[in-house]
């Protein structure tokens, strides 16, 4: 099931066995702390904690052992075990009994950051196992979890202050959640929101910062791109951070525009998140693939000319910034 839906199945009460697999932190954790809310009063007595890197073998049988146990003090004891993935072996020899018969009154929780490969066995498939999926959330469910956090506050906040929480975290649910604490906190229980008031509070992301400056270069806008230059160096990054960053992007928006494939296909070969290649996708459109690679290309010559000794850092950076926005060539520099 999708992590939304988690939520909602809980009312009917816990399932023995929950899979959580998926990259978004954000799920993990708060799918954990429901399970914790709702079925664990005392966890110092009814909970436990395991390793997947620890349960190899025989060991395995101190994990059966633990969710085999009754709770003391709660509805239900909570057993975790992180990044688990026995082999088809394992399973049969360790596993395969407890999940055909396991206990009522014991929740199983594996928390995985990814499917299992080549000998792993497949969980999903054993029985009694609940998988909830814990990848990223689509830009729609970012939009409707934001809007409907402010609600719950009582909070107005309009389509345009839900996006650019959205925008500046780069859908990153983590961020996304305690940004929007920091706002609510911010406008109080009845109160409203603006964009403005987005713009004031929520960290934009380094990575949303590069995306601001590419904007910018986009378009010519060299008031724009020096700003958020200085803000960045402002808050601790240099000019190789700076050049690196900038390279680093124009690498990826030519990938994504060479590539032709579709975002999520895209975001699994670059590992990026889905979001982030939508973005940039958007925002490649707005060079010519002959622009990407000039950027790139004068941003990377920049670096190696720090690294052969022939540039400084900050000579560096004034050379791509003049390249980048003059298309100066290499006979035309003084």
């Amino acid at each position: 099931m999708k992590f939304v839906l988690f939520k909602k199945s809980l009312e009917e009460g816990a399932a023995p066995i929950y899979l959580f697999e998926g990259e978004e932190e954000y799920f993990k954790v708060r799918g954990e702390e429901m399970l914790r809310e709702k079925f664990v009063a005392e966890p110092s007595l009814d909970s436990a904690a395991y390793e997947g890197a620890d349960m190899k073998g025989a060991a395995m049988t101190a994990l059966v052992a633990a969710a085999q146990s009754f709770p003391f003090m709660s509805p239900k004891r909570l057993v975790k075990v992180t990044d688990f993935y026995p082999t088809e072996k394992e399973y049969a020899a360790y596993l395969k009994s407890y999940f055909e018969d396991p206990q009522p009154s014991t929740v199983l929780l594996i928390v995985n950051s990814a499917p299992a490969k080549g000998k792993g066995f497949d969980l999903k498939k054993a029985p009694n196992v609940t998988f909830v999926d814990c990848c990223r959330a689509d830009e729609e469910t970012v939009m409707r979890w934001i809007y409907t956090r402010f609600k719950r506050e009582q909070i107005y906040a309009d389509t345009e202050v839900c996006e650019r929480v959205m925008r500046y975290c780069l859908a990153d649910m983590s961020r996304v959640a305690g940004e929007a604490e920091k706002l609510i906190a911010f406008a109080g229980r009845g109160g409203k929101l603006t964009p403005e008031d987005v713009d004031e509070i929520v960290y934009r992301d380094t990575d949303y910062k590069i995306y601001e400056m590419t904007g910018a270069i986009s378009v010519g806008n060299y008031t724009k791109y020096a700003s958020v230059m200085a803000e960045l160096k402002a808050k601790g990054a240099d000019e190789m951070n700076l050049l690196n960053g900038l390279c680093s992007y124009f690498r990826t928006l030519f990938e994504i525009a060479a590539l032709k494939k579709s975002d999520a296909d895209t975001a699994a070969m670059l590992g990026m998140k889905e979001y982030a290649v939508k973005m940039s996708r958007r925002q490649a459109s707005a060079f010519t693939p002959i622009r990407l690679k000039k950027c790139y290309a004068f941003l990377n010559d920049a670096i190696n000319g720090v690294k052969r000794g022939v540039l400084t850092p900050e000579g560096a950076l004034l050379r791509a910034n003049a390249d980048i926005f003059f298309d100066l060539k290499p006979n035309n520099r003084t």
